[in-house]
């Protein structure tokens, strides 16, 4: 299922929300211009697990530290950040409208940053290196299932009828096309636990229950003020 975009208006402009796909794209077509030493790019600005947990930089010149920041802003390759910033297109507005500008800015970076520790944990030693920002957009899914989960989301599905050879278009609820990806993640994850390279499959569950941690806080501390100012 490849979701295309949700019927979910908007009330203000998601300034922040376009800026950090702005900024993701930038880097990519950086990136397609450094050829064959790319692969060089990824080790200086990609997070190593190993890095972290040696508390030491071996890779490039960046402190390993600020790799969890890096990290979020390099692909690997078109269908990486075409399918992160689709996701992050379709979902980060909404969240971004309910958190607002520059909540919306911290909390993308703290569900990237919950998202590398998630999967430091699985991979302590790992020298491979972490590039994307699906782990922050995992986050985004995350808040995105608890505020909206009721939201008609156009989705391109396969059709059972001709075996899946042919597609056909249909809204379908954000919680259902999200309950499923996150139940793939999560299974993917498990049945990768043996292989220390591939997918950070763990990074996109830490980063999704950071959001759903993080959207459900919003929405009680949000309904205390509220009780608050009434008396209630």
């Amino acid at each position: 299922m490849l979701p295309l975009k949700d019927n979910n208006p908007r009330r203000s402009f998601p300034i922040v929300n376009f800026t950090i796909i702005a900024i993701n794209i930038g880097v990519f077509l950086y990136e397609l211009s450094l050829g064959r030493h790319v692969r060089q790019f990824f080790l200086s600005y990609g997070f190593i697990p190993f890095e972290l947990t040696h508390f030491r930089t071996i890779y490039g010149t960046v402190p390993f530290y600020l790799k969890i920041l890096t990290s979020m802003f390099v692909h690997g390759g078109w269908m990486h950040i075409i399918g992160n910033m689709l996701y992050l297109w379709i979902f980060g507005d909404n969240v971004e409208d309910v958190f607002g500008h520059a909540s919306y800015m911290f909390f993308y970076l703290i569900s990237g940053l919950f998202a590398v520790i998630s999967q430091t944990l699985i991979h302590a030693n790992s020298h491979i290196p972490n590039i994307g920002a699906s782990g922050a957009i995992s986050g985004v899914l995350g808040a995105y299932f608890v505020f909206f989960p009721k939201a008609k989301v156009l989705t391109l599905v396969p059709d059972l009828l001709f075996l899946g050879f042919f597609y056909r278009l249909m809204y379908i609820p954000a919680y259902i096309i999200i309950g499923i990806w996150f139940v793939l993640q999560l299974l993917s994850g498990l049945a990768s636990l043996s292989v220390s390279g591939g997918i950070a499959f763990f990074a996109h569950v830490g980063g999704f229950l950071t959001g759903f941690i993080v959207a459900h806080i919003y929405i009680l501390s949000k309904r205390n003020r509220w009780k608050r100012s009434t008396g209630l």
